[in-house]
């Protein structure tokens, strides 16, 4: 298995985290099973792209829609985030 390391956005990290707490995983596991899935050949990748794409509009016309914070995005940490699972 190889090691990666990727370059992303604080706040797309911080969906990403939330995200896998909430799942009960991590965000190395999420990126391994996306990569997992990639589909073969042409003709899947156009239809994946496709799909990225729908999902990415959805995405910003929610985050358009979404009622401006007042105050700064203060990130979790690490022991905010996996409390749950602590308990």
């Amino acid at each position: 298995m190889k090691n990666i390391t990727l370059k992303i956005d604080d706040e797309v990290y911080l969906k990403a985290r939330l995200k896998a707490a909430r799942e009960g995983t991590s965000v190395s596991a999420m990126v391994r099973e996306f990569l997992d899935h990639l589909p073969d050949g042409d003709e899947a990748m156009e239809k994946h792209r496709r799909m990225v794409a729908s999902m990415e509009e959805i995405y910003a016309e929610a985050d358009a829609r979404a009622i401006p914070r007042m105050e700064p995005l203060i990130p979790l940490s690490r022991e905010q985030i996996y409390a749950e699972r602590l308990r």
